[in-house]
């Protein structure tokens, strides 16, 4: 299932996307006597039984789909998980041809990470599909993007397998690593330069495991303004999924809800020759295949 929160006036709900339509699940749960939480955030913490209650009520709204449905392009997605709670936890360097072009563009050695390297963006970072992201002009003078796949944790668990890692994913979604790469230089970490406000927009939906099928093989891309930048397969993750999970649950709780980018490949500006640095005014696209495309346009 593809599961969506979007705006309703002032407030959120929880839609289910059915084809070019959303699903207002809520009511169709109240119509039909289903009980199912009302946030994201809830229904991913119930895992497996929201998901078999929220495909019962589509089957029964696909029957009676009378005052049930929107058009999908008269609502305004949000990002998926409102009540951010936790820090956006992020892996650096994880496309071999990515570590390949960001050591030659600042001209430094070759070298591959032994273990996924890890930092994270706070909730300010946080905005949905078709939100803007800030220029921050005063602060940056190199905005680059970074398109990836996004692991939503469903079950939680602390010190996690790599063979058990699948069974704590309710589903994923795709992440735009927006990044000031001037302030990441400046401050000799990833955290500074990835984490101005509305650097990690997320979306436009979350999809279940089930559907999405193994998190390897999927193609991911990045237009600018329409061209390609990105354009590569999950498959060439350097360390994947399984063993994402495994490294960053060591001696650390992960909760329901939590939120793993798990790295972008090469094509980003950074990396371009001359380098090609986003702009006010132009629109990013990010896809993952099985997902959708994130879009966001770039304001001052």
């Amino acid at each position: 299932m593809k599961f969506l929160t979007y705006k309703a006036g002032k407030s959120f709900k929880v839609g289910v996307l059915d084809g070019d339509k959303v699903l207002d699940l809520s009511k169709a749960a109240e119509k039909f006597g289903k009980s199912i939480p009302g946030t994201m955030r809830e229904i991913v913490a119930s895992g497996n039984k929201a998901v078999a209650a929220a495909k019962a009520v589509l089957r029964a709204a696909q029957k009676e789909p009378k005052g049930l449905y929107t058009d999908l392009a008269k609502v305004k997605i949000a990002a998926p998980l409102q009540d951010i709670r936790k820090n956006v936890f992020c892996v650096g360097r994880n496309y071999k041809a990515h570590i390949e072009e960001m050591a030659h563009a600042m001209k430094r050695e070759v070298n591959y990470p032994k273990v996924p390297e890890f930092f994270t963006k706070p909730p300010t970072t946080v905005i949905g599909h078709e939100d803007d992201v800030m220029r921050h002009a005063a602060h940056t003078q190199k905005l680059d993007y970074e398109v990836e796949l996004a692991v939503i944790i469903g079950k939680g668990g602390t010190n996690i397998s790599a063979d058990k890692a699948l069974d704590h994913i309710f589903g994923y979604t795709v992440v735009n690593d927006v990044t000031a790469r001037d302030a990441q230089s400046a401050h000799g970490q990833f955290f500074k330069g990835k984490s101005f406000d509305t650097f990690c927009p997320i979306g436009p939906y979350i999809v279940t495991k089930d559907e999405f099928g193994a998190p390897d093989g999927h193609r991911l891309t990045l237009k600018v303004n329409g061209k390609i930048r990105q354009d590569s397969s999950t498959s060439d993750l350097y360390h994947n999924v399984p063993k994402i999970i495994e490294a960053l649950s060591w001696a650390l709780t992960l909760e329901p809800g939590d939120i793993i980018a798990t790295g972008t490949p090469s094509g980003v500006a950074a990396g371009m020759n001359p380098p090609a640095f986003v702009q006010t005014g132009d629109v990013m696209e990010a896809e993952v295949d099985g997902i959708g495309i994130l879009r966001n346009k770039v304001v001052a």
